[in-house]
């Protein structure tokens, strides 16, 4: 199982942490991957300087909502 936490303080809210967690519950959705992945939302994790800070099991990671399907695929389908 993968663990995805998405940052959802201010900067990355406004980076559009919302897009990316929207787009990656649509993707797990159409997979049908819930128990394959557990998906949440986390506090600042110190990365405000870049895009959205996404964490997969330990990892993070730096995601726009531009690249956030690239992401998808590439890193955390792989971990599946």
């Amino acid at each position: 199982m993968a663990i995805v936490r998405i940052c959802i303080g201010t900067s990355c809210y406004l980076k559009g942490a919302y897009n990316v967690l929207q787009l990656f519950q649509h993707e797990i959705e159409a997979r049908g991957l819930h128990d394959k992945i557990e998906i949440s939302g986390s506090f600042c994790m110190g990365q405000c300087q870049n895009d959205v800070s996404v964490d997969v099991d330990g990892s993070v990671y730096n995601v726009s909502p531009e690249t956030a399907y690239k992401f998808f695929e590439e890193t955390i389908m792989p971990r599946l």
